[in-house]
């Protein structure tokens, strides 16, 4: 029996009469896998289009994720006037593109495709990380609490008009990659004078509650940048869990140039001390009831990355389609056993290079002005559609999984129970709860997850 796609369950009470029991289910974790595409409807009007493994045309890359790819989780970040870009920013950066309205039809398709939204919350006009953390132009010279106001004001807003369309988020991230500030307000991983944490604090605040109040279902997600620190992480997380910042998930983004490598097999006799895998076993035993995501994630398939560039991962992943693939199977496989590891989601995976611009003169149709190189598509333009990167051709003996990386993503769901028989149909209560038999073991089944007696999944 196939158990079917997962659905979310955030905190679950089943009712169910059970051999005379009553049962309840304990508070759940549902796996988040996907992406950011957040300049998909761009490429979609500006290129010939994606090609699946077996070289056929895909008609909608979301649905085409979901279904044979198995991904459940799609990203999406807002800006706030994005047309009012910092003046340390190019004036033709075409991935500041994100406004309300685009953001609420890409949410949309989301939700209408059966996925989960997570909604990544910038409050700039332009990209915010770890050097950049300036306010929205319209924000800019307001006092602590007049910019905590416009943060639960705006989030308010934005919130309410997706819901009002069908496109509630699911997962939010109050600020991309913030561990050193955000509106403008400093703050650091470690001492330093200067830092303002309890201005900064009460713009996290004044997101989170504003997410709470606007869709209580939704996880809110705090991402920083520096997934191998351990000391940062540290410090920086307890300085939330002091003040209460009300949030669920740690979000991290990790890519192995600027962050090292996986594991302490990869490291070993090696200069670079710090892994990933180490790292969010210590957040597990510092934050125990945080859940851990990898927002975002990338490795490049050409092109390796010649400007601040920390670590050099290429004799554990080479910097081509092969070594792409067995990032991404690494990732995975190393995660996936870690029981506080409940999201990936890669970078830029619809990634098309300039677009299939008509000439660079006029730049008709141009996208973006440079090639990024990690996400899972050649950019060379073909009229048939954009080859999907693959390391070999599909066969009865090598399936999509095996020689392509979206494929595989899928692996770090719950594998299909073996040995499952129904107990019966006239086992169905009215909440959809049903009793299946596991290996000689009772379980219940509840909107694509199973759980056994005692509610544990």
């Amino acid at each position: 029996m196939c158990i079917g796609k997962m659905k979310r369950l955030s905190t679950l009470l089943l009712a169910v009469l059970l051999a005379g029991a009553s049962v309840v289910a304990q508070e759940t974790q549902t796996r988040y896998v996907g992406g950011d595409i957040s300049m998909l409807p761009q490429f979609e009007k500006n290129s010939s289009g994606y090609k699946n493994v077996s070289g056929q045309k895909i008609t909608d890359l979301i649905t085409w994720l979901v279904s044979d790819c198995g991904w459940n989780t799609f990203r999406v970040r807002i800006f706030v006037h994005p047309n009012q870009k910092a003046p340390d920013y190019q004036k033709t950066d075409y991935a500041i593109v994100q406004d309300l309205a685009y953001v609420t039809a890409l949410g949309k398709r989301i939700k209408d495709a059966g996925a989960y939204f997570l909604l990544d919350f910038h409050y700039s006009d332009s990209w915010v990380d770890a050097g950049h953390i300036q306010a929205p132009a319209a924000w800019k010279g307001a006092s602590d609490a007049v910019m905590a106001d416009s943060v639960s004001t705006y989030t308010h807003m934005v919130l309410q008009t997706l819901k009002a369309a069908g496109a509630t988020p699911d997962l939010v991230q109050v600020g991309n990659e913030i561990m050193y500030g955000l509106c403008g307000i400093q703050v650091h991983p470690y001492d330093k004078n200067g830092d303002n944490w309890s201005g900064y604090l009460g713009l996290l605040h004044a997101g989170c509650n504003a997410v709470r109040e606007e869709c209580p279902n939704a996880q809110i997600i705090i991402h920083t940048d520096r997934p191998t620190n351990t000391g940062y992480n540290s410090y920086y997380y307890n300085k939330l869990k002091n003040d209460n910042v009300d949030f669920d998930i740690i979000g991290l983004s990790y890519y192995p140039f600027w962050h090292g490598y996986l594991n302490s097999e990869q490291v070993a006799e090696k200069t670079d001390k710090y892994n990933l895998v180490k790292s969010i076993n210590n957040l597990k035993t510092l934050f125990p009831t945080k859940r851990v995501h990898i927002v975002e994630c990338a490795y490049n398939f050409q092109y390796w990355p010649t400007q601040g560039v920390n670590c050099d991962t290429r004799d554990a992943w080479p910097c081509s389609v092969q070594g792409q693939y067995n990032f991404v199977r690494d990732l995975v496989d190393n995660l996936k056993p870690l029981e506080n590891v409940d999201g990936i989601n890669y970078w830029y995976p619809e990634d098309l290079g300039n677009g299939d611009y008509a000439n660079w003169t006029t730049k008709a149709g141009l996208v973006e002005e440079t090639w990024s190189n990690r996400g899972f598509w050649n950019e060379q333009a073909t009229t048939s559609g954009h080859t999907i990167n693959k390391t070999g051709n599909v066969s009865a003996t090598k399936p999509a999984d095996e020689v392509c990386a979206p494929y595989y993503m899928k692996h770090f769901l719950p594998e299909d129970p073996q040995g499952v028989e129904e107990v019966g149909s006239e086992n169905t209560d009215a909440t959809g709860c049903k009793k299946i038999m596991i290996d000689g073991q009772l379980y219940i089944i509840k909107n694509g997850q199973i759980y056994d007696i005692y509610g544990r999944r």
